[in-house]
């Protein structure tokens, strides 16, 4: 990978992101220079915000957060407001987190428009009423 590619920094509630950059790093096989965890437990806003501006340092990064609102959210938004070189995505899934670490090289902007469609396609389902339909569920 690129030196100037995009790294990742995932702000979450609890042990998520954590979880969820562990399996990123398993399943890619990437390292903690491409996905960083962040999490807002026990820190209050400005703590937060200090943890945030020490991980993201000086190159581009999309930060990811759990919920579109709330504390991490909040927080991440704040720092891309003060930040050229910052994309946000909030409601992050392992398929998007994935699709980043594979695809981080690219432009910013780019990366981040194709994130969000991967995350969309990422979720499917369907209500399984009996069994004989139970197939339909994982279709998109």
């Amino acid at each position: 990978m690129s030196e100037d590619a995009v790294r990742g920094l995932i702000i979450a509630h609890s042990s998520l992101a954590a979880g969820f950059a562990a399996a990123v790093r398993q399943i890619a096989g990437v390292g903690d220079d491409v996905i960083q965890a962040i999490s807002n437990e026990g820190l209050g806003p400005e703590e937060l915000l200090e943890k945030i501006r020490v991980a993201v340092g000086d190159s581009p990064v999309v930060i990811f957060t759990d919920l579109p609102s709330g504390s991490c959210a909040f927080a991440a938004r704040k720092i891309g407001a003060d930040r050229p070189g910052t994309g946000m995505i909030c409601g992050v899934n392992l398929p998007i987190l994935l699709d980043f670490a594979f695809h981080r090289e690219l432009p910013l902007q780019s990366l981040v428009d194709r994130l969000l469609d991967k995350g969309r396609v990422g979720i499917s389902g369907a209500c399984i009423e009996d069994g004989a339909r139970a197939d339909r569920a994982f279709s998109g």
